[in-house]
């Protein structure tokens, strides 16, 4: 779910809505990562799953070590990252 700025500019309110849309039509999975927007997804789903959390099953990948502007520094498996 690339809804940070990994794709460039994003909008809020419109990530939001297609998020519930999806909810709405059945999707039950969403998937993610904190390299993603350097945590920015997350946070966006903490605020779109809002009253719908017990209707997902939310998957975060983590290891991804990012640079700003600079995509995937490195890998890691530090129990810091997981946790």
């Amino acid at each position: 779910m690339g809804m940070s700025d990994w794709y460039g500019p994003a909008d809020e309110a419109e990530s939001i809505a297609t998020i519930h849309a999806a909810i709405d039509a059945g999707i039950n999975l969403l998937d993610t990562g904190d390299f993603y927007g350097m945590g920015h997804n997350e946070m966006l789903l903490g605020r779109a799953l809002e009253g719908r959390r017990n209707r997902v099953l939310l998957a975060v990948k983590s290891g991804a070590m990012r640079a700003p502007h600079c995509g995937v520094r490195s890998l890691t498996s530090c129990v810091a990252n997981v946790v």
